[in-house]
C-alpha cells in the first residue's frame, strides 16, 4: 500500500476541511434563507376567497412579485355592495399610507440627483422660519424644530404626533426631541412636502406623476382626484360593514392622497424591488435599518410600554417603510389605513419577493396575517406590532 507524501495529507486536509467550511455555509444560508415555492395563482385565490368568506371581507385585491416581476394579480368581491359591483384588478382603490413610502421613493431620486439632502436640516430649505406657517405658530417657543430633517421625517422620528388635530388642544408640539425615537407621524410628511415645495418650488402631483406614475406605467394612479376614476371605483366598508363612500381628494398628501389599482401597485413594487430610478446606494438605503423600533405597538405612537421582541428582530425605520430580519433576511413592509381601508405591502429582500394586499374593507386585516402566511411561508412579519396582538 504506498504511503501518501506529508505535502499531499496537507492539501487532502485543506481541501476536505474547505469543502467542510463550504458546506456549513450553504447550510447556514439554507437555514437562514429557507426555500419557499410560491403556491400557484389558483391556489392563491381559493385561500383568499376562503378567509374573505370566513372573515365577511367585502372586497380585496392582492399582487404576488417574484425575482423583481409580477407573477399574479386578482381582484376578489366588490367594489360596491349596494350596487352588486364587483371589484376587479383595474378599480380604483384608496392606497392611504402606501402613498408614503411612494413618495420616500420619489425624494431618494432628488437625492440622487444633488437637489435635496437627507441630513440637512428642512429648515435650510424653507425660506421663512417653520412656526410662520399657521399650523406650526405654537413652535415659536420650541427651536427643536430647527433638527428636523428628510430622513428623521421618512423615519417617523419628529417627535410630533400623527397629526396636530389629534392633539387635545388640536396644537402641534414635539413630545421628544426629533431623531431619538420612532414614532408614527404622518404631520412630519406634511413638513417635508412644504420644504420641497417652498424650498425648491417643486409641485409634488407632478414629480410625482413623471417620477414614479410615469416611470411604471401607472395609467390609474394620481395624488389627487380624476373624473374618469368614477367610472370603476371602489367605496368602503368599516368594521361593522357600514358603508364609506369613496373620497375624492382635492389636495395633494405626501402622508396620503394616492388612488390607485392592484395592477398599478404590482408595477409600482416590481420596480421598486428591482431599484428602478435609484442609485444602488439610494435603494439600499430605503430599506436600510435607520432608527431602531423598541415600542410594543405602532400606535398609539406615544405609548410607553416597550416590547422586546422589536429588537430581537431588528425591527426598524427605513425610509417611509419599516425593516426587519425575517427567516429569509432583510424584509421591510408598509401598512395603510383608515376606517374603511385596510392595506399592506410585505417584501423580502431574498429573491425580489414582495406580496401587496389591498382592500375596500377594513375586516381584511383579520385575514392578513394567514394569507400572507400561506403566500410568502413564515415570513416574521411583526403583526403584533402593526395590528395588536389579536389582529
Amino acid at each position: 500500500m504506498r504511503k501518501e507524501r506529508p505535502l499531499t495529507r496537507l492539501c487532502r486536509g485543506f481541501f476536505m476541511s474547505l469543502a467542510g467550511l463550504i458546506a456549513l455555509t450553504l447550510m447556514a444560508a439554507c437555514q437562514h434563507f429557507p426555500v419557499h415555492s410560491l403556491p400557484s395563482g389558483a391556489a392563491i385565490d381559493a385561500q383568499a376567497r376562503n378567509l374573505m368568506a370566513q372573515q365577511d371581507v367585502k372586497g380585496l385585491a392582492l399582487a404576488v412579485i417574484d425575482k423583481g416581476q409580477i407573477v399574479h394579480v386578482a381582484a376578489y368581491g366588490q367594489r360596491n355592495v349596494e350596487r352588486d359591483l364587483p371589484l376587479e384588478a383595474d378599480t380604483i382603490m384608496y392606497s392611504a399610507s402606501l402613498t408614503k413610502a411612494a413618495f420616500a421613493y420619489m425624494v431618494l431620486q432628488l437625492v440622487d440627483e444633488g437637489l435635496f439632502d437627507l441630513d440637512r436640516p428642512l429648515a435650510e430649505y424653507l425660506p421663512k422660519p417653520l412656526y410662520a406657517y399657521e399650523t406650526y405658530e405654537p413652535l415659536a417657543q420650541d427651536e427643536r424644530w430647527r433638527r428636523l430633517t428628510a430622513r428623521i421625517v421618512l423615519n417617523h422620528g419628529t417627535g410630533l404626533a400623527n397629526f396636530y388635530w389629534l392633539e387635545e388642544d388640536e396644537k402641534i408640539r414635539f413630545h421628544w426631541d426629533p431623531g431619538t425615537r420612532y414614532g408614527y407621524s404622518g404631520q412630519g410628511f406634511y413638513i417635508l412636502q412644504l420644504a420641497l415645495e417652498e424650498g425648491l418650488g417643486l409641485d409634488i402631483n407632478a414629480q410625482m406623476q413623471n417620477r414614479v406614475f410615469d416611470r411604471f406605467g401607472m395609467t390609474r394612479t394620481s395624488m389627487l382626484w380624476r373624473p374618469d376614476f368614477a367610472e370603476n371605483l371602489a367605496d368602503g366598508y368599516k368594521l361593522d360593514n357600514s358603508f364609506e363612500p369613496h373620497d375624492e381628494r382635492s389636495n395633494v398628501r405626501a402622508a396620503g392622497s394616492m388612488d390607485t389599482t392592484i395592477a398599478d401597485q404590482a408595477r409600482l413594487w416590481a420596480g421598486i424591488m428591482r431599484g428602478e430610478g435609484l442609485s444602488n446606494r439610494s435603494r439600499a438605503e430605503l430599506v436600510r435599518a435607520g432608527l431602531a423600533i423598541q415600542s410594543a405597538h405602532q400606535f398609539p405612537p406615544f405609548d410607553p410600554k416597550t416590547d422586546p421582541r422589536g429588537p430581537a428582530l431588528g425591527l426598524a425605520a427605513g425610509l417611509g417603510v419599516i425593516t426587519f430580519e425575517g427567516p429569509r433576511g432583510r424584509s421591510w413592509f408598509k401598512g395603510g389605513h383608515n376606517d374603511s381601508t385596510g392595506n399592506m405591502l410585505i417584501c423580502q429582500e431574498a429573491g425580489q419577493r414582495c406580496l401587496v394586499m389591498l382592500a375596500n374593507s377594513v375586516r381584511a386585516e383579520k385575514i392578513y396575517p394567514q394569507l400572507a402566511a400561506f403566500v410568502l411561508g413564515e415570513s416574521g412579519m411583526p403583526w403584533w406590532w402593526e395590528y395588536g396582538d389579536a389582529p
